[in-house]
């Protein structure tokens, strides 16, 4: 197919703008899916993205159309809604040339159409503003299409008005993609260059890449590899996707479809990477390519320590088709053997927490979120550290950074000045404020990653009533007066219980922390006392009181030294079981320390 005729395009909208329903709509106007295998949000396979509305993996379908008599391929490949994947994201739009930027026209711009715009426009592709829902009774079309201009400088007479539910409008959409998004550049006589922009594990054909070839051309006998890694192989299987994999003997320059490696895991053929001819490779690999590194960490056990080989079980199979998921074994005292596990964000941790327990049939404990943090030591060694138990002697220690985000919230004004104190509450920092309109405001903070996890944005939600919306990115590793905060029950320290707090904020957070515990753990036969310490320091202590046996009841009267000698034996006996006695701590205890914050 001659490159002038080839489209390459995604989607790019805030989470529940309509994204993947314009997706259907532009499958069955060029007839690519029949009707009768026609479902809502075709392209999102999994259940979870289609109970939640968000798409969670990013995939691709080739369409064919005619236009003024003359035949196009137009590539339309899905990208993922969610902050936690924006470097999946990056990549899938450095294999287009255009995007169509859909906005709810009840909705307005929210905080992830502004960050997908900025990655697009860093790409340089054509952007194509949608205004979608024009259906709605709450509809505000032109009011939208002027916050659009204002914000990002596009005409609000040129907007498109559709409703992607009805179908209203969606023919011209693909006419504007053709007229408007920018045939493929690449050089069919170059060596081959394909970007990586997304994989999926197969059990018969290994990692299936999908591919944009971006110069040459690939065929089925090709002898391939990875330019990151320089894994070498010998494609199983190329083609286009239809939506379903469809295969062909080759795929030229300007072409998206797949190529399945035969590879045994999804980290030998990473997102972002560059596949080359084995024989004659290309000189540079496409830029960008990065290892995503995972920045929240949590504890997994199985509730059954018999289940600890089927929860390994299941881990490894979900990392086959995600490579940013680490995990590794890890042993606590109070919840015998389990594994760290790294995610991309909370949104990620709750997927991966939900895939286990639905797809696995998997009874888990996941202990509280924590981040990796940088600790400085007094003879200059820099160590990263993801969680409170790895922390070394304090003598050692020099100082401890943590990883800071700047986040924006995007808001009616109303809720300014309950979100600022909120998050100042959270030792955010105030940066700056834009407003969009009369109305509506972005306001700029730098904050914690490890207040943001914990139960930032439902409080968010909660203060602005569900109208701001949350988008964040890594800055920097700051340094800060940083402590470890252990939990001793029975005299025991419980190293699934310790956090690293805020010097300042540690009596208060020991104090909510051992009076959440109290209520929580039962009572035993004896005096149960629990304790929050900073070093050798006791911050903070509770004690449960024991359960008792009334062993005076059958003394009706008589010498009072028979009564003290059954109380002192009762006394001894109590001793005996509080050296040998273990307490059990409930699973509510771990998750206690997602809600230390005053209410």
């Amino acid at each position: 197919m001659n490159q002038a005729h080839i489209r390459n395009f995604c989607i790019i909208a805030h989470v529940d703008h309509g994204k993947s329903t314009l997706a259907d709509r532009l499958l069955q106007l060029t007839q690519t899916v029949q009707e009768r295998d026609m479902q809502a949000q075709l392209l999102d396979s999994m259940d979870l993205e289609r109970e939640r509305g968000v798409t969670i993996k990013a995939s691709a379908v080739r369409m064919q159309y005619q236009h003024n008599g003359e035949d196009y391929i137009i590539n339309l490949i899905d990208t993922p809604g969610h902050v936690d994947f924006t470097y999946e994201v990056s990549r899938a739009l450095q294999a287009c040339e255009g995007a169509i930027l859909v906005v709810d026209a009840s909705q307005g711009i929210e905080a992830q159409t502004l960050t997908n715009v900025y990655l697009a426009l860093e790409q340089n592709l054509e952007i194509i503003p949608v205004i979608n829902k024009i259906d709605l009774p709450s509809a505000r079309p032109d009011d939208i299409a002027q916050e659009v201009e204002d914000l990002l400088g596009f005409p609000a007479e040129d907007m498109l008005r559709i409703s992607a539910k009805n179908g209203i409008g969606v023919e011209d959409v693909l006419k504007t993609v053709i007229e408007q998004v920018p045939p493929p550049k690449g050089d069919p006589q170059k060596p081959l260059r394909a970007l990586v922009f997304d994989s999926h594990y197969d059990a018969y054909k290994g990692v299936i890449a999908y591919v944009r070839v971006v110069d040459g051309g690939v065929n089925k006998g090709d002898l391939l590899k990875m330019m990151a890694n320089s894994t070498k192989f010998e494609p199983v299987e190329i083609g286009i996707f239809t939506p379903a994999m469809t295969p062909t003997t080759a795929l030229n320059a300007g072409e998206t479809g797949y190529i399945a490696t035969g590879l045994k895991t999804v980290r030998e053929c990473r997102v972002g990477d560059t596949i080359t001819l084995f024989n004659t490779p290309a000189e540079t690999p496409l830029p960008g390519y990065e290892q995503v590194k995972p920045m929240v960490f949590a504890g997994i056990y199985p509730t059954d320590n018999d289940a600890y080989g089927e929860l390994k079980d299941a881990l490894e199979k979900l990392q086959l088709n995600d490579a940013s998921l680490v995990f590794e074994p890890e042993n606590s005292q109070a919840l015998n053997f389990g594994f760290r596990v790294g995610f991309l964000g909370l949104f990620h941790m709750e997927i991966i927490q939900e895939r286990l327990e639905r797809e696995y049939d998997l009874d888990i404990l996941v202990t509280a979120p924590s981040v990796e943090y940088e600790v400085v030591k007094r003879n200059g060694e820099i160590i990263r550290i993801d969680s409170p138990a790895e922390l070394p002697d304090e003598s050692t220690i020099e100082e401890i950074r943590e990883p800071w985000m700047d986040i924006q919230i995007y808001t009616p004004q109303d809720y300014i000045g309950a979100i600022m104190d909120l998050t100042l509450k959270k030792r955010g920092v105030y940066v700056t404020s834009e407003y969009l309109d009369a109305k509506r405001v972005i306001l700029h903070f730098e904050m914690p990653l490890s207040e943001l996890i914990v139960d930032y944005y439902d409080k968010l939600k909660s203060v602005s009533r569900g109208y701001a919306s949350l988008d964040y990115n890594f800055k920097e590793y700051r340094a800060d007066k940083l402590v470890k905060m252990d939990v001793l029950v029975n005299g025991e320290p419980l190293d699934a219980l310790s956090i690293i707090v805020h010097r300042d904020q540690a009596y208060q957070k020991g104090q909510r922390l051992v009076t959440k515990l109290k209520d929580l753990i039962p009572r035993q036969m004896f005096v149960i006392p629990i304790q929050a310490a900073v070093g050798s320091k006791i911050i903070s202590r509770a004690n449960i009181s024991a359960v008792r046996k009334d062993v005076l009841a059958k003394c009706y009267g008589g010498d009072i030294t028979r009564k003290k000698k059954l109380l002192e034996k009762q006394k001894k006996g109590k001793k005996r079981m509080k050296m040998v006695g273990s307490v059990e701590v409930p699973q509510e205890a771990f998750m206690s320390l997602l809600s230390l914050d005053e209410d």
